[in-house]
């Protein structure tokens, strides 16, 4: 559950920052772990060291030196962060550790004393010293100039725009607040300003991220700040709202239901914004969620769900729960599969409860037995996976828009519909018709097969 999807891996992934280096430009080379957000981090790093002359490698041994974005939440992240910073000494030797298990520099020394440098989640200047030292810059610049839309890690076609860090709640599972601090939001100008850029230079899709999406503007009191011809105020439904007049599709992800997500809802019926919401509920029972130090509203929730629903009937909703919590009972765990059967949830992970350092959950009484998370978790995906595959069974014969992810050797393209997120949803693939279509492309399917998760559609 913690492995880092490797479309996520520039390593990995064949990133895009194939640029010909000049001869004797020093380059470096970049990990990222983790989530999309600390993915957004690494290309503001990458996109700062290329401003000041450094070529960026795709590869270890073409770089001066690599940076590893290290994932922290959870021991098996950290350990895989452990591995991916050994893999990058045993290749190249001149190794820079960023990100959330940076927060920890003694935990990582301790594993690999030759790196050159550790440092903490977002401190990009700390991260350039750091570069500086190790690899002297050399810039030149009639040649290294810096494109418009900067270093990006995912494909052309859709970006991440992280809109604020860090977190105000104190989940007992979670350490966020304590690696990315409190909720801070960018002023909304500022957003904007980088997404209509990243409009103008081909992104179809703008996946807007933070640690509480819903939560944006409110450390700023929802100030506002001037943009174009008016004023917009640092809250997520005035901003929704201006990101849906920029011409791509907007979906967003890791929003907390407060109240004032119903405001988000007439804006995705209006076709605005994507009818897609990820929520993260992780469990129903108010017992469980009492003892995760979050509020206990499962009723409501479900409640508000249907008020969702009658507003805007196409609308998806993703979420993720956690199973064999500290505490949870056959009961609790029973009544969360029941609320499964209420809510019909569009897209659902699961994840089997862990310790994680430094979490208050760790301190709980009755802890679940391994085996028994193990049970729950498999009656939960399937209860999760027969609700999906009922939902895309509905779906045959309608009409549909997709973006065109990829297009392989034998012609097949992989899609997503507007109910898909990249890397953590399903899929739509067209199997016949493909010729003259391109990756980053909007076309109309009529879907002819469905799966456990994904569809299978042709060319209107």
């Amino acid at each position: 559950m913690s492995s880092n999807p490797p479309d996520l891996r520039p390593d990995l992934a064949r990133a895009r920052v194939s640029e010909t280096n000049r001869p004797g430009q020093p380059t470096i080379g970049m990990v990222s772990l983790g989530c999309p957000k600390a993915l957004v981090d690494s290309e503001r790093i990458l996109t700062r060291l290329r401003a000041e002359g450094y070529g960026i490698s795709p590869d270890y041994s073409g770089a001066d030196a690599v940076i590893v974005n290290t994932c922290g939440f959870l021991d098996s992240a950290k350990a895989e962060s452990l591995e991916a910073i050994g893999e990058a000494l045993n290749e190249n030797g001149k190794v820079i550790v960023t990100g959330c298990l940076g927060a920890e520099p003694d935990y990582i020394t301790g594993a690999h004393p030759k790196v050159l440098a550790v440092t903490g989640p977002h401190q990009y200047e700390q991260v350039l010293d750091a570069v500086h030292s190790a690899v002297p810059p050399d810039p030149n610049p009639f040649v290294d100039l810096l494109p418009a839309s900067g270093v990006s890690l995912t494909p052309r076609h859709f970006s991440y725009l992280k809109i604020s860090e860090g977190c105000n709640h104190a989940c007992k599972f979670c350490i966020i607040p304590d690696m990315r601090g409190k909720l801070a939001s960018r002023p909304a100008h500022a957003i904007l300003r980088e997404a209509e850029k990243l409009v103008e230079n081909g992104v179809k899709e703008l996946l807007v991220i933070s640690q509480d999406t819903s939560a944006y503007g409110l450390d700023r009191k929802y100030s506002t700040h001037p943009w174009k011809d008016r004023e917009v105020r640092s809250h997520i439904t005035d901003l929704s709202r201006e990101l849906g007049q920029l011409g791509a599709w907007v979906r967003l992800h890791y929003v907390y239901p407060y109240p004032h997500v119903r405001d988000l809802i007439p804006l995705m019926a209006e076709g605005l914004i994507l009818p897609y919401l990820d929520i993260p509920f992780q469990h129903s029972h108010p017992d469980t969620l009492k003892r995760m130090a979050r509020p206990a509203a499962g009723a409501k929730t479900l409640d508000e769900i249907a008020k969702w629903r009658e507003t805007c009937p196409d609308i998806t909703l993703r979420s993720t729960f956690i199973v064999g919590y500290p505490g949870e009972t056959e009961a609790e765990f029973q009544h969360l599969l029941d609320w499964m059967d209420e809510a019909q949830l569009d897209r659902v992970g699961c994840f089997q409860y862990e310790n994680v350092d430094g979490a208050r959950s760790n301190a709980l009484p009755d802890h679940v037995p391994e085996e028994v998370k193990q049970d729950r978790w498999d009656r939960f995906m399937e209860k999760a996976q027969a609700i999906s595959e009922a939902k895309l069974a509905a779906k045959v014969g309608q009409v549909m828009d997709v973006i065109i992810d990829d297009i392989d050797e034998d012609g097949i393209a992989t899609c997503r519909t507007k109910a898909d997120a990249p890397e953590i949803d399903g899929n739509l693939f067209i199997d016949e018709g493909t010729e003259g279509l391109s990756v980053g492309e909007i076309v109309s399917v009529e879907v002819d097969e469905a799966g456990e998760y994904d569809l299978w559609g042709r060319l209107v």
